[in-house]
């Protein structure tokens, strides 16, 4: 992560009075954690805070001036979670890609009648 990358949370801090969604951009670097701007629509600062790399997730990578892929949002995601849960989401995956073959071979069955 570098100074310049645009940040999306993953967990609310309602103390602060942001929650996940909420994008912000690291504004500095320090060993175990990063320091991060939030702003308004009108450019102005909402909160200005530290936070460990837990608790966000990459969206805009600076340095490659480009958006980093939903495949690799959700790697890094599912990294979070514990094993029984990124075993579930295994299987959904695998359930969602069958489901979509089995549309997609339909879709061939009507075209070639």
């Amino acid at each position: 992560m570098n100074i310049g990358d645009s940040i999306e949370l993953i967990r609310d801090i309602p103390e602060r009075n942001l929650f996940s969604g909420m994008q912000g951009t690291i504004v500095d670097c320090h060993p175990e954690a990063y320091e991060v701007e939030f702003i308004n629509s009108d450019g102005e600062t909402i909160d200005f805070l530290s936070l460990k790399p837990e608790q966000f997730i990459v969206i805009w990578k600076i340095d490659k001036n480009q958006e980093v892929s939903s495949t690799e949002q959700a790697i890094e995601l599912i990294k979070m979670l514990p094993a029984q849960l990124s075993q579930q989401v295994l299987d959904f995956t695998r359930f969602l890609l069958s489901k979509n073959q089995k549309t997609f071979i339909n879709r061939m069955k009507t075209s070639q009648q």
